[in-house]
């Protein structure tokens, strides 16, 4: 498995057989039993333990259980070995294959009364250690790669699909068509990506975003294939289907993730293939010089204890497991890595800069003040603005409506004043709500309180609407709303979080005037401030940085962010739903939490020291191992049997995979706010 960059994990095993976790059970089973019976009448086990068995045949017993053993148990590794050669990259499987015919060979000769070597034991044990700790290296890999099947189950069977006449009639999910109306049932899951028509309800989204609170959707809202409507039923128009969702783009992330190679995955590669190289060479020198002491026993034993010491499972093991539990494990939090060399790279990150709109801030305008003139309160200006937006689309009057809530008053003769305004009649009084130029049509003047208030607002850069009441004599003006794009109440601790993982540069980059981006940046407490920056200017900015010798990781929502997110060390694209789909990120946040990002840092570094350290174990094994199997220490009576050796392999490989185990112990979801 050392030597597969480039191919997914499945194939990478493909060459060790192309079998699964099962099949090397039922062969390791099936070969234990056969090797006991072989260990228990070998003449070398009995004078160890001073028993002796002795019956009709039990000479036989070695030679044909240990070539049942060999051929059964040990095809995977002889398939594989021979696969290895005919593509011309030896690796582990070749290294296995050697070292069990060279044992067979041996054991054959000694059978034939050419050598005076009880082997026959030590081959069918080497067999059955092998398959173990493939098989377990198989399944911890396969468990690590559930996280695919976890998101492919997370879509229902069928769906109910609501009928233009209203009745309901139940499909397989694969007859959905883009523009049906499904009925989601309260706790059934949503069957595609759509929009709501009808209805509201408590989203639970922690399957998609990592986020455990339920969310509302209303009718409106987008709503994501996978997710389920905890409270009460919608019905939802199907805009995405298939592959065309964003589960299905997740599971493509996952996938492309766990089969591209980085830099440490490189490393392993060109580690195995010189390891071969090693130990063929140092079993060949051993061969030989313990040939020429005239110790040809002791040279077959040896020669094949080198080549199994040097079987690379662990490192075979060491930057794969890691990929596939790190990707497994973002995933389940929100956090999708398209690019290993992406994440890689994010451990050295000393730079952030973040987009504003819909990262830093919602993108939508919300009531950021009220102000009311003299006689009046703020809470009757909201009550009445509230009154008179009530029923026009502009997301400005949206954002009062929403402010006003239920406080709101009910209004009547709703009208609206093209380019300056809106109009109402509340109460029998007629109430006008509106900018600059509604002041200027009805000559209204602005009580000094009142205009020291919006001055300092304007400044900031916020959008100002005043309240008046307007008669036959004239308007007056009753009070005025500050909205501005809403800053992400976690955007505080995204930047907070940031500061705490050593982050030098925190920077925010936007095409919104200097007074807004500065006034956004003052609140977070930023380091700097790209403004008034026009999008196809924005990957110079990230340049700007790279050349003060900064590692710029650039957070965007992906809409007119692409050359940034290019260009940048590390691209971070913001955002759930179809978003997860753009491709010049290397990272994806399937949530729109900026916190996010953190949790990219610390898997990035928590999955660079899991791989640093299991290629420090697997090598430093190895560098220890082989000139003990070669005998070096055999002057002072240290040894090592094959199956000692196999042992000694297999229990590198356990280290190797709990260690990297401990990657499910980082914590990538944010802190609570």
């Amino acid at each position: 498995m050392a030597h597969h960059a480039g191919h997914d994990m499945h194939a990478g095993h493909d060459k060790h057989a192309g079998h699964d976790p099962e099949m090397f059970r039922r062969k390791f089973w099936l070969s234990l039993a056969l090797t006991v019976p072989v260990v228990l009448t070998s003449d070398m086990v009995m004078d160890w333990f001073g028993y002796r068995l002795d019956f009709p045949g039990v000479t036989w017993v070695g030679p044909v259980l240990g070539s049942v053993v060999f051929l059964y148990g040990g095809w995977p590794f002889l398939v594989g070995g021979v696969r290895e050669v005919r593509d011309r990259a030896p690796g582990m499987m070749l290294l296995i294959s050697m070292a069990i015919t060279v044992a067979y060979v041996a054991s054959l000769a000694t059978s034939a009364g050419l050598f005076g070597l009880d082997f026959w034991w030590e081959l069918a044990a080497l067999v059955t250690i092998m398959l173990l700790g493939h098989w377990q290296e198989m399944k911890a890999i396969g468990q690590a790669q559930g996280a695919l099947a976890a998101l492919a189950a997370l879509l229902p069977d069928e769906a109910d699909v609501v009928s233009p006449g209203g009745t309901v009639q139940t499909v397989p999910v694969a007859h959905l068509r883009v523009g049906d109306v499904v009925l989601v049932r309260s706790g059934a899951r949503v069957p595609a990506d759509g929009r709501v028509v009808e209805g509201e309800a408590e989203l639970d989204e922690s399957m998609i975003t990592g986020e455990s609170r339920p969310v509302h959707r209303g009718t409106g809202d987008r709503v994501v294939a996978g997710t389920v409507a905890t409270d009460s039923a919608l019905r939802v128009r199907v805009e995405a289907v298939g592959d065309d969702t964003a589960l299905a783009g997740i599971g493509r992330l996952v996938a492309q993730a766990q089969q591209s190679s980085g830099r440490a995955q490189v490393l392993a590669d060109r580690f195995a293939a010189v390891l071969f190289y090693v130990a063929t060479a140092a079993a060949a020198v051993t061969f030989v010089a313990w040939w020429a002491l005239g110790e040809l026993g002791d040279s077959v034993v040896h020669t094949v204890t080198v080549l199994v010491i040097a079987c690379p499972h662990a490192l075979g093991l060491a930057i794969p497991l890691v990929i596939a539990l790190s990707t497994a494990v973002s995933a389940r939090s929100g956090i999708l890595v398209k690019d290993r060399l992406a994440l890689e790279r994010m451990r050295s990150v000393d730079a952030v800069l973040f987009d504003k709109t819909g990262t830093l801030t919602r993108g939508a305008h919300a009531v950021a003040g009220v102000a009311a003139a003299p006689g009046t309160t703020e809470d009757e200006v909201l009550r009445l603005a509230g009154a008179v937006e009530a029923d026009s689309e502009h997301p400005l009057a949206r954002a009062i409506v929403a402010a006003a809530g239920p406080r709101a008053a009910r209004a009547s003769a709703f009208r609206s004043l093209t380019g300056r305004g809106v109009q109402a009649t509340v109460d029998g009084t007629r109430y006008a709500v509106g900018g600059p130029a509604l002041l200027r049509e009805l000559n209204a003047k602005v009580p000094d309180d009142l205009a020291e208030r919006t001055a300092v607002w304007s400044k900031r850069g916020a959008a100002v609407l005043h309240l008046l009441r307007v008669d036959d004599s004239g308007a007056e003006v009753l009070g005025a709303l500050a909205l501005e794009d809403e800053i992400r109440p976690e955007a505080r601790q995204a930047v907070a979080d940031l500061r705490a993982q050593g982050i030098r540069r925190i920077v925010m980059i936007t095409g919104d005037a200097r007074p807004v981006a500065e006034a956004v940046a003052a609140d977070l407490g930023l380091d700097e401030v790209f403004a008034e920056v026009l999008p196809a200017d924005k990957d110079r900015a990230v340049a700007e940085l790279q050349a003060r010798g900064l590692t710029v990781a650039m957070v965007g929502d992906g809409v007119n962010d692409a050359p940034a997110l290019a260009r940048a060390d590390v691209g971070i694209a913001i955002g759930a739903g179809t978003d997860v789909a753009i491709e010049s990120a290397g990272v994806v946040l399937a949530s729109s939490d900026p916190r996010g990002v953190t949790g990219v840092i610390r898997l990035s570094r928590a999955s660079y020291r899991k791989m640093i350290q299991n290629l420090a174990w697997a090598a430093g094994y190895n560098i220890i191992a082989i000139p003990l199997a070669a005998g070096v220490l055999a002057w002072a009576g240290l040894t090592l049997s094959p199956a000692v050796g196999a042992v000694l392999m297999s229990a590198s490989t356990i280290v190797v995979a709990l260690n990297a185990q401990l990657l499910r112990r980082v914590r990538l979801t944010p802190d609570p706010a």
